[in-house]
This record gives structure tokens, C-alpha cells and sequence, in this order.
């Protein structure tokens, strides 16, 4: 068999599902995990560190098929040096409470909410510090045979607030597909930048309904191994400091003079009750969903 006849129309899936130890060693190491970087307002598709492919779309369709059960925290301390990898300083799983493996000589509270670096001010302007931060998993439209998930780490920006008619961050999408009967994971949604922001953020709307085939591929992919590593927040403890800012934006340094802490939270205000419509798994209601979007 040729080279050409072999690469040609991607590996048979049944070989993608193979565990590739082995050439992964003699390749030197692993690639990386994939994600959709949104730094400088573009779409990134990434594996590891490497940038292999970007779209000059200021829309992409994805699958959302995982998402963190809680939103995470990051706190840098220090400038950001452009190009510099470095990890946070302290962190939080839970948004709550620093994650078990922040040393404690880095920990900033006990709580987040006691957190000198969750004040208003102690980052840029009138920003925290300490930055919340959602990860989803996703597949991408148009690219769902191949079963590669992606990762894709959304600014507070992107995930916090009610938004506007068509315009909507990803909490206020998900009540409103709830509301409807609807799975996010069910239809293809599309992530927009928000030409309005002055810093990169994404706003969300379905397009269409998965199809039966798609559907089969979200079911297997879904509580895969790849699903659960994107959702997931790891840091390399060992990994050197000073620290590089969250969502490819500069950090200011923290203040020297600790102000008092406050509770209050303005990036994530209380959800809206929304009186959810009965349920229904029809293809029919779907479309109805995405037809009516712009109408309501």
C-alpha cells in the first residue's frame, strides 16, 4: 500500500481508537492536547502549544458536549512576559476555596470570597485579580467524524450576565435551551466574537439540530477520557513564576496594601427564573427552537 493510499480520507476510525504509546515515545512525547484559543480575537485551533490552524470566521460551529461543573479561578502574580509559559500563583476547582494542591505558601485565603485578590481593583482598572474562567468541551461542526475534542477555556466575559436578544453568554444560552427542552449538546452552536467587546468575547446561538449520526458520536465521545481532560483544571505546581495573565491579557501587579475584602461578586450575578416549557425530544421542536431565534 502507498503512503498516498494510506493517508488518504484520515485514519479508519476503528484505528483511531487505539492507545499510541508507542509512537508517541519514539515521536518524542505526546502532542498535546487540543483546544480553541480565542487570543487576539481569532479562532486558534492549538495542540499543546503549537498553533496549527486559524480561521479568519469571526464564527465557529461547534458541539458542546462537556462542560466543568463549577467555574474556576486563577490568580497571577506578577507582569506578563509575552511568549512566557509560567502557572498561577493559587487556584480554586470550586471557585470556593483554594484547590488541595496550591502550597500553602502561595495560598492567598482560606476562602475566595476573603481574598484580597478578589477585590475590585487589584487587577486591571476595576477587575479581580483572581479571574473566573469556564472550560468546554467541544467537537467541531463540520469535523465530528474524526472524534477529536477540543478544549476551550471561556473568559468571565463569555460565560457571566444576561446578555441581549441574540447575543448571549453561555450560562443565559444553556437556561434558555433548558427552558425550551433542549440539550445543549443536541444542537450545533455557534460561538461569535462580540465586535462590541473591547477584549476577546464569545456570545452563543443555535444553529440547527444534530443529526442521527452526529448524535451517535456526541453519545460515545461525551464521557470519554478526552472530554474529561478538557473540562479539567491542571497546573504543573513545579512550573516557574512570574506568571503569565489569563485569557492572553496583560495582569496588573497586585497592590502592595491589602484592601479590605469584599463578598459581592459582579461578574456572576443570581440566574433569572425562567419557567421552563415542556420538554420534547422532537427534531420538529428543535428546528422550531433555532427558526424562532431571531423572533423573540
Amino acid at each position: 500500500m502507498s503512503e498516498i493510499a494510506l493517508f488518504k480520507g484520515g485514519v479508519p476510525a476503528y484505528l483511531r481508537q487505539l492507545e499510541d504509546d508507542t509512537t508517541n515515545a519514539l515521536a518524542g512525547g505526546e502532542m498535546g492536547a487540543r483546544r480553541v484559543s480565542i487570543k487576539g480575537g481569532v479562532f486558534r485551533e492549538m495542540i499543546g502549544s503549537k498553533e496549527y490552524r486559524t480561521s479568519d470566521d469571526r464564527a465557529m460551529g461547534v458541539i458542546i458536549i462537556k462542560a466543568a461543573p463549577s467555574v474556576h479561578r486563577t490568580y497571577f502574580e506578577g507582569t506578563y512576559v509575552e511568549g512566557q509559559a509560567s502557572s498561577p500563583t493559587c487556584w480554586s476547582s470550586n471557585s470556593q476555596t483554594p484547590a488541595p494542591e496550591v502550597p500553602e505558601t502561595q495560598r492567598q485565603a482560606a476562602k475566595c470570597m476573603d481574598c484580597p485578590q478578589n477585590v475590585k481593583g487589584s487587577g486591571q482598572g476595576e477587575t479581580r485579580a483572581c479571574r473566573y474562567q469556564q472550560r468546554i468541551a467541544v467537537l467541531l461542526e463540520g469535523e465530528v467524524e474524526k472524534r477529536e475534542v477540543y478544549q476551550v477555556v471561556l473568559p468571565p466575559t463569555s460565560v457571566f450576565g444576561d446578555g441581549e436578544k441574540n447575543k448571549l453568554p453561555l450560562q443565559a444560552y444553556a437556561r434558555h435551551l433548558r427552558a425550551h427542552g433542549t440539550p445543549i449538546a443536541g444542537v450545533i452552536t455557534e460561538m461569535r466574537f462580540d465586535t462590541a467587546s473591547p477584549t476577546p468575547k464569545l456570545i452563543f446561538k443555535p444553529v440547527r439540530p444534530i443529526t442521527e449520526e452526529e448524535l451517535a458520536v456526541v453519545q460515545e465521545m461525551k464521557n470519554s477520557k478526552e472530554a474529561e481532560e478538557a473540562i479539567k483544571l491542571t497546573v504543573n505546581v513545579s512550573a516557574p513564576k512570574p506568571a503569565a495573565a489569563l485569557f492572553d491579557t496583560p495582569a496588573k501587579p497586585a497592590p502592595k496594601a491589602k484592601p479590605s475584602p469584599v463578598v459581592e461578586e459582579e461578574e456572576a450575578p443570581p440566574p433569572k427564573k425562567i419557567e421552563a416549557k415542556k420538554p420534547t425530544a422532537s427534531s420538529a421542536s428543535l428546528e422550531s427552537l433555532v427558526d424562532g431565534w431571531d423572533d423573540e
